[in-house]
């Protein structure tokens, strides 16, 4: 397959990337800054969408057959923050968590419509869509929330075309940008709000995401997998 995912530098992210092209998937990945092997491109400018699109597409001989919408930011603002400074936060979150993911899921819409062949999108929300997040991170629980709307939208709206939309809702992850924190007294909080004991680790997020943008069945189209131990459950 033929797949392209965004923020693929760290994290999630790079842990999907490096196990989809263990797999045998042909794999553009993105990043803001890029890299001689990663598509640069800021999802804070509106052009950024497509022009990682556009360069995808002709790496990959101008057909895709997964999109993976990875790439977010989790940057707090407190609730007594100055007008300016809440509408920037807002602004930034919202312009990188969704609508980023928006425009590259509709240019995703019309090559699969336009090529007549199936396709499928994979974004990664998270555990915030669904239970809520800190008081510093209303802007992120909403951009969440509204990508599994998002999410469930485009499966019902073009599951008749071959077209799946699947998410993933992880809770805390065991990163490079969270290890720090987990070793210190918040780690603990943190563990025992967990029933496996545990936070989820880079590796298990990414093989639910490379078995949705692959191996899914057509008919879980729609579904949000949660991957956060039963810290939360629906």
């Amino acid at each position: 397959m033929n797949i392209l995912i965004t923020g693929a530098s760290r994290g999630i992210g790079a842990a999907a990337y490096a196990l989809l092209k263990k797999h045998g998937h042909h794999v553009v990945g993105h990043s803001t800054k890029g890299s001689d092997e990663l598509v640069a491109g800021d999802l804070t400018d509106p052009a950024a969408a497509r022009n990682i699109w556009d360069t995808a597409l002709d790496e990959l001989g101008g057909e895709v057959h997964a999109l993976i919408n990875n790439a977010g930011i989790y940057e707090g603002v407190a609730d007594n923050a100055t007008d300016e400074e809440w509408h920037a936060a807002w602004n930034r979150t919202i312009t990188i968590n969704l609508q980023a993911a928006a425009d590259l899921s509709r240019l995703a819409v019309s090559h699969f419509l336009d090529s007549g062949t199936p396709g499928r999108i994979v974004n990664v929300a998270s555990r915030a869509a669904f239970r809520g997040d800190s008081p510093q991170h209303w802007h992120y629980a909403a951009s969440k929330g509204a990508m599994v709307a998002m999410t469930r939208t485009i499966a019902r709206g073009y599951a008749s075309e071959g077209i799946l939309c699947f998410g993933v809702a992880p809770g805390f992850t065991v990163s490079e940008m969270t290890a720090e924190y987990l070793q210190g007294r918040g780690g603990a909080q943190i563990v025992a709000d967990i029933p496996l004991g545990r936070v989820a680790s880079t590796h298990e997020v990414a093989e639910v995401i490379r078995w949705l943008a692959s191996d899914a069945p057509a008919s879980a189209t729609g579904s949000v997998i949660d991957v956060n131990g039963a810290s939360y459950v629906r």
